[in-house]
């Protein structure tokens, strides 16, 4: 009797202990902290007071501090590099540039700034800025075209014109300003995991265009074309159809600045080349290189003197017919598109896909007319 009684003293001191310790773990608890800020709030603050400011003396009166409810994101550092930068050109290539640096520095490359904007609405978005300033207008118009149709089919292209600077392309998240020697480059950037790729074009529309056309604005230079891409006919040519070459194009060498303009009428595809020199005399060695082609054959009657000839951009790509005609300080030519030539394509079939070269000399004489 006295055993059990122990036992029954000790389990009921054993339960009243656990409850004291129930009991002070309850009162030990603490209600959780508050939650962070929300991100809007953080961004917002961010652009309260106008944004950050750009500390590059000579980027700064070209970029804007503020557009399309974004602003420059004042805790983020301006990168500069080249030409009275921070950094050098060789830095550009790791740490600005996501392949093509090489591109960039054949055509003429010499500064380049990188910045970042972004959201004042609280949006977890921002938009990405590399502004290039080459040493002269023909390199940055180079590199305008090369982004835009990126040696490729321009009829198969996504993106699509914008009013801005000199020339202006919008994609579903990038953006691209050309005037004069400087080539801004805008991509859109979210961390915003349910938005939907229909949400983001709106978004980038939104965010980048504004800022590009801002930037457009701002930019020193005309806003015309270069002689070459304006000499080409607007008629039946592709949105954004216009490849410009510094120096080489159509397979050969030394003959640049050379505008290249992708046309197409239904089915058929063709090419119209411009070549615009300072003299007369500079526009006969540029017609040089394609009467010296093996096989080229004159053409009577068409501008100062014209021929037909056979051109090849690479080994591996399909051989166009071109007629070729120079008057006065301009050398123009109409060609096959070379893209929607297939080896593999019956004869039959590819006649449907290529001017003739009756229609070739109609398109050059009307062209030499105006």
């Amino acid at each position: 009797m006295r055993r059990a009684r122990t036992v029954l003293a000790v389990s009921t001191l054993l339960m009243a202990c656990m409850a004291c310790s129930r009991e002070e773990a309850k009162s030990d608890r603490r209600p959780p902290p508050p939650p962070p800020p929300a991100a809007s709030a953080a961004h917002a603050d961010l652009c309260a007071s106008g944004g950050g400011q750009n500390t590059d003396p000579v980027s700064a009166p070209l970029l804007p501090r503020a557009a399309g409810g974004f602003c420059l994101d004042p805790q983020t550092e301006v990168k500069t590099y080249g030409d009275k930068g921070k950094l050098t050109m060789d830095e550009v290539c790791t740490t600005a540039f996501d392949g093509e640096c090489e591109v960039y520095k054949r055509f003429g490359l010499d500064r380049v700034v990188v910045l970042r904007y972004v959201d004042g609405s609280g949006a977890p978005n921002s938009v990405e800025v590399n502004l290039s300033r080459f040493s002269t207008p023909d390199g940055a118009y180079a590199m305008f075209t090369k982004r835009v149709v990126a040696d490729g089919d321009p009829a198969r292209a996504t993106v699509k014109p914008l009013g801005a600077g000199a020339a202006g392309a919008t994609s579903s998240s990038n953006a691209y300003v050309w005037r004069g020697a400087y080539l801004a480059e805008l991509t859109f950037v979210t961390e915003d995991t349910k938005m939907t790729p229909a949400a983001m074009a709106r978004a980038n529309e939104q965010s980048t265009g504004a800022i590009a056309k801002e930037i457009g604005s701002k930019l020193p230079g005309t806003t015309d074309l270069l002689p070459g891409a304006a000499a080409l006919p607007a008629p039946s040519r592709i949105p954004m159809g216009i490849a410009y070459h510094p120096r080489d194009a159509l397979g050969l060498t030394g003959i640049g600045p050379v505008a290249v303009g992708y046309y197409a009428d239904g089915q058929k595809r063709w090419r119209d080349v411009a070549i615009v020199r300072a003299s007369a005399d500079d526009a006969k060695d540029a017609f040089r290189a394609f009467k010296l082609r093996p096989g080229a054959l004159p053409v009577k009657g068409v501008g100062d003197e014209a021929v037909q000839v056979q051109l090849q951009e690479a080994a591996d790509r399909a051989k166009a017919e071109y007629v070729v005609a120079r008057k006065g300080t301009t050398v123009f030519a109409v060609g096959d598109e070379e893209l929607v030539l297939d080896p593999g394509t019956p004869t039959e079939k590819l006649a449907a896909l290529r001017l003739t070269r009756d229609e070739k000399l109609a398109k050059l004489t009307t062209w030499l007319a105006k």
